[in-house]
């Protein structure tokens, strides 16, 4: 994966940057020896690490805008980063930047139950957003995965979803507005604790932008009342393309649960082995839940109990109780770290329409015997959000090229089936290079001349999302 060259004027000023930073931020949130800076050296897609040039720790909006303005003043590249998760690359750096960690933006701002709004600092951890609230019987709906550690300011550069999006949306429909300081320093107000925002809605634009445009200090979220309950429902299947044919008729049926997630055999089983949630070993599980009173539950699973039976399952499993709810909830929160037990592996996120789940799910079993890979799949079936795993060995030579073009083939065919390369993890570095292969040259040239409007020097998270071939004039400008 080619980087940007570091620029040397920049790494031969390290010492007068550092102290221009430390005249404006408490020592302890300046970090600049070599040792302590790998820790930030890359995110949770490790393939790739740079160790940056320092690492910056502010606890307030007006640091962040202390920080930037010096580094827009110097030409020093910015790399923001929440809580390191990303798993598309997204917080890697580059050898002459500076990282801007929120970690420490970290507080509850305000909460008004009356308008159904939380402000909190975008450091703060998705789960604990739902923890400041649930008390008064609300909640947040947003659930990545890695929600208990993941931050907000990472989960709006991603637009991030999670397991219950199919019901409550991703992060753009829960997020009202946002405090967000531009390279320069400036510090502005985009949205708000309100419905809807008068004139352009800019804040469809910074979710989802991936630290290309400013950096996000405070966020003002919708929070909702929790369900009366909710129960999921297990189903086993014999093969991967009859759950996703299961899939794509509940959603045709105009069934809507809050969530339908997916797993295949090797991810069962490395799930069962580290969580022992009781899972059948079946070639294909769906996890179906849906929410309400006791009677809509019943009748709503009702009917996708009969929906299922027409793919001729192997086992279904209606949960009986919160204890059991818990259980095959848990199986599917640990997959990702239980596969990690077993292999390297590179986890993809393309998204493709719901109806092309079996014959993406049967592309994907080729291509791994084409590549001699194998694949672990656990997604987000509802939305067609598919997560696919690669398994390989790191410490093999050409593993990870191999993986990489494999994952490559994947993410065309999500987009050749009128699919998209990402859901929630975001292009980063890792999908980089694919962004011709959904856009034209005219798409992607509209989306760089809005980077320019708001980020003129392109400091901003530097060889990110965009193909380096089509930004370089502008990063060198």
């Amino acid at each position: 994966m080619e980087m940007p060259v570091p620029d040397p004027a920049i790494l031969s000023q390290k010492a007068q940057i550092v102290a221009r930073l430390r005249a404006v931020l408490p020592k302890s949130a300046v970090i600049d020896d070599e040792i302590e800076t790998r820790a930030y050296e890359c995110d949770a897609l490790t393939a790739y690490r740079c160790p940056p040039l320092a690492v910056v720790l502010p606890t307030s909006t007006a640091e962040v805008s202390a920080v930037l303005e010096i580094c827009h003043q110097l030409g020093v590249p910015v790399v923001p980063r929440g809580a390191g998760t990303s798993l598309a690359g997204g917080a890697l750096p580059t050898a002459d930047c500076v990282i801007l960690g929120v970690a420490r933006l970290n507080q509850v701002l305000e909460m008004d139950y009356d308008n159904r709004f939380i402000r909190v600092q975008s450091g703060r951890t998705n789960l604990s957003v739902t923890g400041a609230v649930e008390e008064q019987g609300f909640f947040y709906a947003p659930d990545p995965s890695s929600q208990l550690a993941c931050a907000i300011a990472g989960n709006v550069a991603m637009n991030s979803g999670g397991a219950h999006c199919l019901k409550y949306g991703v992060t753009t429909n829960n997020l009202l507005g946002v405090t967000m300081v531009l390279m320069d320093g400036r510090v502005v107000e985009i949205g708000g604790a309100h419905l809807d925002a008068a004139g352009l809605d800019l804040l469809g634009l910074i979710c989802g932008s991936e630290g290309q445009l400013g950096v996000v200090t405070e966020a003002s979220l919708r929070i909702l009342r929790q369900p009366e309950g909710a129960r999921p429902v297990l189903v086993g299947f014999e093969t991967n393309e009859a759950a996703g044919a299961c899939v794509s008729d509940i959603i045709k049926a105009g069934v809507l649960p809050v969530a339908i997630e997916f797993m295949d055999r090797p991810c069962i089983r490395a799930t069962e082995a580290f969580a022992k949630a009781g899972y059948p070993d079946v070639e294909a599980l769906l996890i179906i839940e849906v929410e309400g009173a006791d009677a809509e539950i019943d009748f709503q699973l009702g009917k996708i109990i009969e929906i299922a039976r027409k793919h001729d399952p192997t086992e279904i499993r209606e949960s009986k109780s919160a204890e059991e709810s818990a259980r095959i909830w848990a199986g599917r929160k640990a997959a990702f770290g239980a596969m990690g037990q077993i292999n390297d592996y590179m986890c993809l996120d393309g998204t493709i329409p719901v109806s092309k789940l079996p014959f993406v799910l049967t592309r994907i079993r080729e291509l791994s015997g084409q590549y001699g890979l194998d694949v672990g799949n656990v997604f987000h079936a509802g939305d067609g959000n598919m997560h696919p795993l690669i398994l390989f060995d790191a410490n093999k030579p050409g593993d990870l090229e191999k993986c990489e073009a494999m994952g490559a083939d994947i993410l065309r065919l999500c987009v050749e089936v009128g699919g998209c390369l990402t859901g929630e993890h975001g292009v980063g570095v890792e999908k980089r290079d694919l962004m011709f292969d959904q856009y034209s040259v005219d798409d992607l040239e509209a989306q760089l001349v809005v980077k320019d409007v708001f980020d003129p020097d392109w400091l901003l998270n530097p060889a990110k999302v965009f193909p380096l071939a089509a930004t370089k004039s502008r990063r060198a400008a």
